[in-house]
């Protein structure tokens, strides 16, 4: 075997993941004008919604033994926890606590789903979360 040994290569890992929820972009830090200007008819009160796809990659040495860096169907349980129970068919800012007081924005969404991963996956392990709210608008966090 040429380069490095099998113990300590590296790979990551990526699940792909839909759910479909609705959300009004709107700060209670700016005016009802203010809030018109930066968002435009993403500040409807009624709201609107997308089909996200969202990308969880794990990143981590290759176990010698069971040949993974983790066990797909852990990494499965944790998605479903963290995003399709509390995200998928809701109401982003009326049905999750964390979006009372945070605009859900597709970068915080982001956000919320890093923090709450990291909560439910072994330490270090998480690199990565994308997601396409359309095809052409993608946001990348990367816990920074």
């Amino acid at each position: 075997m040429s380069g490095s040994s099998a113990a300590e290569r590296v790979a990551c890992i990526t699940r792909v993941q839909s759910f479909s929820a609705c959300h009004r972009l709107h700060s209670v830090h700016l005016s009802d004008e203010e809030n018109r200007g930066v968002y435009g008819k993403c500040n409807n009160p009624n709201g609107h919604g997308h089909n996200y796809k969202v990308e969880v990659t794990v990143r981590g040495k290759i176990d010698r033994l069971t040949g993974m860096v983790m066990n797909l169907t852990d990494l499965k349980r944790c998605i479903e926890d963290v995003i399709m129970i509390p995200l998928d068919h809701k109401n982003l800012d009326k049905d999750v606590p964390y979006f009372y007081s945070v605009v859900s924005t597709t970068e915080n969404v982001a956000v919320y789903i890093w923090e709450n991963m990291v909560k439910v996956l072994p330490p270090n392990l998480l690199h990565e979360i994308k997601i396409h709210e359309t095809d052409k608008n993608i946001v990348v966090y990367r816990g920074e």
